[in-house]
């Protein structure tokens, strides 16, 4: 196992080197983006992108209103088919999770078992399946987040 510090140390040389191979990349709206915060444009929404035993990029709807996040949750279940057909990878849809903090959330997410954080031989592989995730999920937000957007506001 590692020490604080030498994870510490790891994640900040994968994540300058995961920055350094996207600077280039844009959204399908042309517009420089943060791969790492991507910008949903909605409160209480995120797409996290995790390393540890594996790797994992998830789509958060973290509202503490049922309610809310009941109905944003809804809808993405209408585009589910339009998602799942952008994205080249088995989809996940978690409807209620519970997070440390004891907050339930909805997550639909998309992970590789077979990568790992540790091994720095497949820091490529997990900057490409992260590369690879990110632009097809961004090509269907871009298009769709409108819907969420006005759904919320």
């Amino acid at each position: 196992m590692l020490k604080r510090e030498e994870r510490r140390e790891m994640n900040e040389r994968f994540w300058k080197m995961f920055k350094r191979s996207m600077r280039k990349v844009h959204s399908v709206s042309d517009k420089k983006v943060s791969w790492i915060k991507y910008p949903t444009e909605i409160k209480h929404i995120y797409l996290r992108l995790k390393c540890d035993k594996y790797i994992s990029l998830s789509f958060d709807i973290q509202y503490k209103d049922d309610e809310i996040r009941e109905l944003v949750w809804e809808q993405l279940c209408e585009l589910k088919v339009v998602l799942e057909d952008k994205m080249n990878h088995p989809t996940q849809w978690n409807e209620k999770v519970f997070t440390k903090e004891g907050l339930c959330i909805s997550s639909i997410c998309w992970e590789n078992h077979s990568l790992s954080f540790y091994n720095e031989d497949q820091w490529e592989e997990i900057i490409s399946f992260f590369r690879s995730r990110l632009l097809e999920f961004d090509e269907f937000y871009q298009e769709y987040k409108d819907i969420l957007i006005h759904l919320v506001n």
